[in-house]
């Protein structure tokens, strides 16, 4: 065998172990291509329960969010409320300080009527007492006639 003859077996040799370090490195990246596709997959799947499940808890909050803004609404519309109640209070006791000192007025030039008007009044919350008791004892001892 001649020279030539011995490196063209060489050179085959070396492009055959090549060729086939070539074709393993290319089994090895298919395999890997095929893991890669396979957790990519799994990942979009979790990533669809994942998109589903987010807009469900959006449109929770988004529904809650209403709810909160409509009873905020409704609490503003109550302290308005109060507020009015408030101002009424205010205007009743100015009114009620004003009747008093009417009153006292009044009633430093009229002791002897102021005397009578509380001895009337006095009477008449007697009487109403009096009255409320007697219903009471009545509605007490009257027979039920329920036939339930």
């Amino acid at each position: 065998m001649s020279l030539t003859s011995i490196s063209l077996l060489i050179i085959a040799v070396s492009f055959a172990l090549i060729a086939i370090f070539v074709v393993k490195v290319l089994l090895a990246a298919s395999s890997t291509m095929k893991n890669v596709a396979g957790t990519l997959e799994s990942v979009e799947s979790k990533m669809d329960g994942i998109t589903k499940e987010s807009e469900l808890l959006l449109q929770k909050s988004n529904s809650l969010a209403d709810d909160v803004q409509h009873k905020s609404e409704s609490l503003n519309s109550l302290f308005n409320s109060l507020n009015n109640v408030g101002a009424s209070v205010g205007n009743m006791s100015e009114s009620m300080n004003q009747l008093s000192a009417s009153v006292s007025r009044t009633s430093e030039k009229h002791s002897d009527d102021l005397a009578k008007f509380m001895k009337w009044g006095d009477t008449a919350i007697n009487m109403y007492s009096k009255y409320k008791l007697r219903k009471q004892t009545f509605e007490g001892r009257a027979p039920n006639h329920d036939t339930k």
